[in-house]
């Protein structure tokens, strides 16, 4: 099987979307056109809870079970990497 070559893919972060926005909730609605991401932040003391979305996020099928598969391996790595933080070799 011949050694295949992943294309270089440039990413650019538009300056006002540098910063980001923080999250700590997601919801995750699927229908049969889309997955929709919705982040949102749980606001403090309010009762009942209450959970501002923050960003939205719609995309296609086959990019969801794409990125099922990046965030699962970023985070298997980090895992590791603590792991090794935690108990380096002697």
């Amino acid at each position: 099987m011949a050694n295949e070559q992943q294309p270089q893919v440039q990413v650019k972060v538009e300056p006002a979307q540098e910063q980001g926005v923080y999250a700590n909730a997601v919801s995750v609605h699927v229908n049969q056109n889309e997955v929709i991401l919705d982040f949102g932040y749980i606001m403090p003391n309010m009762k009942p809870m209450t959970i501002k979305v923050v960003n939205r996020v719609n995309i296609t099928h086959q990019t969801a079970e794409s990125f099922m598969n990046v965030l699962s391996n970023a985070m298997l790595d980090w895992r590791n990497r603590q792991k090794t933080a935690e108990n380096p070799k002697k």
